[in-house]
C-alpha cells in the first residue's frame, strides 16, 4: 500500500518539465514573461524602416495638398480671327496660348514628343525606375548632372503646380505629385494638358500657338519634319529655335526623327524625307500680337461689349470683321500716296523721316492720312488707318482724333434733305455770286466758288457733280437751316453741327469713320447699318457671350438716297470732281464725292462701290495749306483707287447698282419742280427723268397752264443726255428776272 504512494522513481525531480507548476504571481507577470526578447536586427530594421515611412507619408500627404483637379485650367490669350475664322491676333493678356483639344494636335507631333521625352510614357505610371536608374549611371560616370530622368507627367507637374525649385526635395514631391496625376486622368488627358501647358519660345506657349507662330498653320497641320523640330525645340526653346538658330534646330530634328525610327513610329524611308524639307519658317508672324489701327478699333469695340471680369477670364474667341489682305493694302496705299506728294516738285513741309515725331497725342509735322473700309452689306469694318505709323495710345485720325472740316463731301447730304422736300435734280437753280443780305441767317457771307467763277442757270444736280458752292449754299436756304441739321443727325454727323449756314459747305469737324459710316447710305437706299469691328465672342468654353445684331434703320427716304446716289456716280464720270477715277485704275460700278477745306487745309474722298464703303483723308495734324490746288481729287483720291483695285472681286464685286423702289419715267417743270404741262414744254422749262415712285410729283405745274405731258410726246431726251442743257447768265434773256421768280416758286414748294 506504501508503494502506491509513492513517486515514480524513474524521472529525475530535477527535470524542468516535472517540476510542478506554480500559481502565477499576482499582477500578470506570465505576459512579459512570455514576451520574446528583440534581437539586434529587429533594432537595425526598425531604425531604417521608420524613417522612410516617415518620409514616405510626409511627402504623400505634401503630395496631396496640391489641386491636380485644376490641371487643365490654364491661361490663356483671348484669341482674335479674321473674317475668315483664321487666327489674327491675340489680346496683350495672360499667357500667349491658345488651348486646343489633342484631337486638333497632329498625331505626328504627339509621337515626336513621345520618342523624344518619354519613350515608355503609356507603359509607366507617372515615374520610369528605368529612366532614374540610366540617368544615375550616366551622371555617375560623367561626374556631373548631364541627364534627367523626368516623365512628360513628372514635367507637366513641375510646369503646372508651385512644387518649389531645383532641389532634391522638389524632385521627390514631383514624383509623388505625378503619381496622383496618373491615378486621376488617363494617357490622352496628360498629354493634351502637356502640349497645351509647355513653352515653345517666341513668347508662345501651348501647340497651337506654336505652330501658328512658326509655321503659320494650325497643329494639326504640322507635317513630320515640322513635328520632330517642335519636338526637339521643347527642351531649350532659346537654343533651338528655328528662327534664331536653324541649323541647331535642324540637327535636334534629326535626333527626334532617329528616335522615331528607333520605336518604329516611322520607317527610314520616311525619315529620310523628312531630313531633306526645307522648312519654311513664318519669319513674318514671329508675334502672334498685331499691333496695327485695326486692332485697335477691335479693343475699344470690345471694351464697350464685355465686363472687367468677363475680360480677365482669359481663352476668350474674338471672331472680328478684318480683311488682313485689305489691311494692308489700306496700309501701303495710304504710305505710298503719301509720299509720292512729298516728293512733289515745290513741296514744302517736312518728309516724313526728316522731322522727330511730335508728342503722339497730337500729331506729327509731316502729311498724314486716313482710311476707313467698309462693308455695305452688313457695317463690317474691313480695314481702318489712322495715319502713317501706329503707335499704341497714339493720335488716330480715323475714328478717335479730333474731326477735321468736311467740306464738300457734306453736300450730298444738304441735296439729299432738298430731295426729302421734293426738289428733283432737274430743278432750275442759279449759281451766279451770292448777294449780300442774301442769306437772312448770315447777311455778310457769300462764298465763291473755289474756280471764282460763277455760271448761269443750271439743273440742281449740277451743283453736286461739280460742287458749285454758290448752288449748294442756296438749296441749303430754300430747304432750311434746321431741316438740313436734322438729316445731319439722322445719319450721325449731327454732333458739332452749330446753326450756321456756313455748314451748307460742311465748315464743322467730323471724324472720317463716322462719315464713311453715313456715305454708306447711299450704297443702300438709305439704310444705315452700324459700323462695327467684332461679330462673335466666345467663351473659353465655348459659350457665346456676344453676337451682332446687325440691326439697321432708315435714317432717310429711299427715293431721296437713290437720287443723290444716282448724281454721285456721276461725280466720277465725266465731267465731275472725281473723273480721274478712271485714269488712276478705276474700273467698276461706283460712286463719290470730293471735298476741299478753305486754303487746301484737307483733302477728302468718300466713295463706294456695291460692296464697299470707303473715306479718305490727307492733311497736316496742324491745319495748314496741304500744297497748291490740293483737292481731294488730287491728293485723297488716287489713295481710294488703290485700295479698291486691291479688294478682291469674289469677295467684294462691283455690280450695277440697283434702285431701292421700282423707278417711273416722267415729265417734270424744271421752273416748278411739278409735272409738267404743255405750257412748261412752250417755256422750254420741261425735260424727262426717272424717278423713284415715292418721289414722283403728285402735282401739275400750276406756273404754266397747259395740259399735263407724258413721256413719249415731244422734248424727250435721248438716252445719256444730260437733264437740262447748261446756261450761262447771258444764254436766255426771258429768264434774267427768274431768281426772284424761282424764289417765290420754290419758297412756295418748300412751305415758306
Amino acid at each position: 500500500m506504501d508503494a502506491l504512494n509513492t513517486p515514480p522513481t524513474s524521472t529525475p525531480p530535477d527535470r524542468p518539465e516535472m517540476r510542478p507548476r506554480q500559481a502565477a504571481p499576482v499582477g500578470g507577470g506570465s505576459f512579459l514573461a512570455r514576451v520574446p526578447r528583440p534581437r539586434w536586427w529587429h533594432v537595425l530594421l526598425l531604425l531604417v524602416v521608420a524613417p522612410v515611412v516617415g518620409v514616405l507619408t510626409f511627402f504623400i500627404v505634401w503630395a496631396g495638398t496640391f489641386d491636380i483637379a485644376k490641371l487643365g485650367e490654364m491661361p490663356q490669350r483671348a484669341t482674335v480671327y479674321d473674317l475668315d475664322g483664321n487666327a489674327y491676333s491675340t489680346l496683350r493678356a495672360s499667357e500667349n496660348r491658345v488651348v486646343v483639344p489633342i484631337d486638333k494636335v497632329s498625331p505626328l507631333f504627339l509621337n515626336a514628343l513621345v520618342a523624344r521625352e518619354d519613350t515608355r510614357f503609356y507603359t509607366h505610371h507617372g515615374v520610369d525606375p528605368r529612366g532614374i536608374a540610366r540617368a544615375m549611371v550616366r551622371n555617375i560616370t560623367r561626374h556631373r548632372a548631364a541627364e534627367g530622368a523626368s516623365t512628360l507627367t513628372q514635367q507637366l507637374a513641375r510646369n503646372s503646380l508651385p512644387l518649389g525649385g531645383k532641389t532634391l526635395t522638389r524632385k521627390i514631391l514631383e514624383a509623388f505629385v505625378a503619381l496622383r496625376i496618373e491615378r486621376h486622368y488617363t494617357k490622352r488627358q496628360i498629354l493634351e494638358f502637356y502640349v497645351n501647358r509647355i513653352y515653345y519660345g517666341a513668347g508662345v506657349n501651348g501647340i497651337e500657338t506654336a505652330s501658328q507662330t512658326y509655321f503659320d498653320k494650325p497643329s494639326e497641320k504640322l507635317d513630320l519634319s515640322e513635328a520632330a523640330m517642335m519636338a526637339g525645340l521643347i527642351r531649350s526653346p532659346k537654343y533651338f529655335s528655328p528662327i534664331n538658330n536653324p541649323e541647331a534646330a535642324a540637327r535636334e530634328r534629326n535626333t527626334v526623327l532617329g528616335r522615331m525610327v528607333l520605336l518604329k513610329m516611322i520607317t527610314p524611308a520616311q525619315e529620310k524625307a523628312a531630313e531633306a524639307e526645307n522648312i519654311q519658317v513664318n519669319h513674318n508672324r514671329l508675334s502672334s500680337v498685331q499691333e496695327n489701327y485695326a486692332m485697335e478699333g477691335v479693343q475699344a469695340e470690345l471694351a464697350t461689349l464685355l465686363t472687367d471680369e468677363q475680360m480677365d477670364e482669359g481663352g476668350l474667341k474674338i471672331y472680328t470683321t478684318i480683311d488682313p489682305q485689305l489691311q494692308t493694302a489700306a496700309t501701303q496705299a495710304v504710305e505710298t500716296q503719301l509720299a509720292k506728294i512729298e516728293n512733289r516738285p515745290g513741296y514744302e513741309h517736312p518728309k516724313r523721316g526728316q522731322t522727330p515725331d511730335a508728342d503722339e497725342r497730337t500729331g506729327t509735322d509731316y502729311l498724314q492720312g486716313a482710311l476707313v473700309v467698309l462693308d455695305n452689306r452688313d457695317g463690317s469694318v474691313r480695314a481702318v488707318v489712322g495715319g502713317r505709323e501706329y503707335k499704341p495710345g497714339g493720335y488716330n485720325r480715323a475714328t478717335k482724333a479730333p474731326g477735321r472740316p468736311v467740306g464738300s463731301t457734306f453736300k450730298p447730304f444738304v441735296y439729299t434733305a432738298a430731295w426729302q422736300r421734293g426738289l428733283l435734280p432737274g430743278a432750275n437753280i442759279d449759281d451766279a455770286a451770292i448777294e449780300p443780305g442774301e442769306l437772312k441767317e448770315a447777311p455778310n457771307w457769300h462764298p465763291a466758288n473755289s474756280d471764282g467763277t460763277f455760271g448761269g442757270i443750271l439743273p440742281a444736280e449740277v451743283g453736286l457733280i461739280r460742287s458749285r458752292n454758290t448752288m449748294s449754299v442756296r438749296i441749303g436756304a430754300l430747304v432750311g437751316l434746321d431741316e438740313v441739321r436734322k438729316v445731319a443727325g439722322a445719319v450721325g454727323l449731327g454732333e458739332n453741327i452749330p446753326p450756321d449756314p456756313t455748314i451748307f459747305l460742311g465748315t464743322f469737324d467730323i471724324t472720317l469713320a463716322k462719315l464713311t459710316e453715313a456715305y454708306s447710305l447711299f450704297a443702300n437706299g438709305g439704310k444705315r447699318r452700324r459700323a462695327h469691328f467684332i461679330e462673335r465672342i466666345d467663351g473659353a468654353d465655348g459659350s457665346v457671350i456676344y453676337r451682332a445684331g446687325h440691326a439697321e434703320d432708315q435714317p432717310i427716304q429711299a427715293g431721296a438716297a437713290w437720287m443723290t446716289h444716282t448724281i454721285l456716280e456721276k461725280v466720277m464720270g465725266k465731267g465731275g470732281t472725281a473723273a480721274d477715277a478712271r485714269s488712276l485704275g478705276f474700273t467698276g460700278h461706283g460712286a463719290g464725292k470730293t471735298g476741299t477745306t478753305n486754303d487746301f487745309r484737307d483733302a477728302w474722298f468718300v466713295g463706294y462701290t456695291t460692296s464697299l464703303t470707303c473715306g479718305v483723308w490727307v492733311g497736316l495734324d496742324k491745319p495748314q495749306t496741304i500744297t497748291a490746288k490740293g483737292y481731294g481729287a488730287a491728293l485723297a483720291l488716287p489713295i481710294w483707287c488703290q485700295v479698291i483695285g486691291k479688294a478682291s472681286p469674289q469677295r467684294y464685286p462691283s455690280k450695277e447698282f440697283q434702285p431701292p423702289e421700282p423707278l417711273k419715267r416722267v415729265r417734270v417743270c424744271a421752273f416748278s419742280n411739278q409735272l409738267a404741262t404743255d405750257g412748261c414744254e412752250a417755256q422750254g422749262t420741261a425735260y424727262t427723268m426717272e424717278l423713284p415712285v415715292s418721289k414722283v410729283p403728285r402735282a401739275v405745274c400750276t406756273a404754266h397752264q397747259g395740259q399735263l405731258v407724258v413721256p413719249g410726246q415731244e422734248g424727250l431726251l435721248a438716252p445719256g443726255e444730260s437733264p437740262a442743257p447748261e446756261q450761262d447768265q447771258q444764254s436766255q434773256p426771258k429768264q434774267d428776272a427768274f431768281p426772284k421768280r424761282f424764289i417765290r416758286s420754290f419758297r412756295k414748294l418748300f412751305g415758306g
